[in-house]
């Protein structure tokens, strides 16, 4: 038994509209009409090759203050990106605060509206 690949990630949040502005209006990432009725509200984000992004409108069990102030020290998932550079304008165009990688690399983190982390990194080979 060999695990391939991630199939997708679900993020809670508060309200599906607010966090559609985010991940669809501000990084772009298309809606897949495909989501069953689940008996929540929420929504399936395409991120490419039989990838997603699940928004599930619940209540949150997780704390929501006192995480660490950098996202690379909290929970987090990573997405890899073609052009870091032009991300990182896009989000703080939009008032997303964003903070770059400790370790050196081509990466930077922020929090969607819902204080969930993602990373994204862009491969050594892509920067230019």
């Amino acid at each position: 038994m060999t695990i391939q690949s991630i199939i997708h990630v679900s993020f809670i949040v508060r309200d599906t509209t607010r966090s559609l502005a985010f991940y669809h209006d501000v990084l772009g990432l298309a809606v897949d009409p495909e989501r069953p009725e689940l008996g929540f509200p929420g929504a399936w984000l395409a991120l490419g090759q039989q990838q997603q992004i699940h928004l599930l409108e619940l209540p949150n069990p997780d704390p929501v203050l006192g995480r660490p102030e950098h996202g690379g020290r909290d929970r987090h998932t990573a997405f890899l990106v073609d052009d870091l550079e032009a991300l990182a304008s896009r989000l703080e165009a939009a008032g997303v605060a964003v903070s770059r990688s400790r370790s050196g690399r081509a990466a930077l983190f922020c929090r969607d509206p819902d204080g969930n982390v993602l990373e994204f990194i862009q491969r050594p080979e892509d920067c230019v």
